[in-house]
């Protein structure tokens, strides 16, 4: 089992940037594909970016690509999300996922076996 916990959310303005983290505790992180994903008010969760146990392949969603980048360090047993020229429909909470598919990149919540409690962005225009 995996422990996750997310941090550095905020309110930014339109344009600025933030980087998320996701620090695990439990088992060997690089077992775990990890992904971020987020909810708007009153909208459903939606995918955001993936990443391998390895970190040797990424996915993300047309809505964030070229301005959003998952990595992950193993030896600090922590993922992130770097977020560029943000924009107010980024606001959402944001939640890091981990699957016991180490390879995994899926897109389909249902698909993760433990996520964090969420962390708020708030982008003002």
């Amino acid at each position: 089992q995996v422990h996750l916990v997310e941090s550095g959310g905020g309110l930014v303005q339109a344009g600025d940037s933030l980087r998320l983290s996701c620090a695990a505790s439990g088992r060997a992180f690089s077992v775990y594909g990890m992904a971020w994903f987020r909810q708007a008010p009153g909208k459903e969760r939606e995918f955001v970016a993936a990443i391998t146990g390895s970190g040797s392949a990424t996915s993300s969603t047309d809505s964030v690509k070229g301005r959003a980048t998952i990595s992950r360090d193993n030896a600090k047993n922590t993922v992130y999300l770097q977020m560029n020229s943000l924009k107010p429909e980024d606001t959402a909470v944001y939640y890091c996922a981990a699957s016991e598919n180490r390879d995994s990149m899926a897109r389909g919540e249902f698909l993760y076996d433990y996520w964090g409690q969420g962390t708020q962005v708030t982008v003002s225009s």
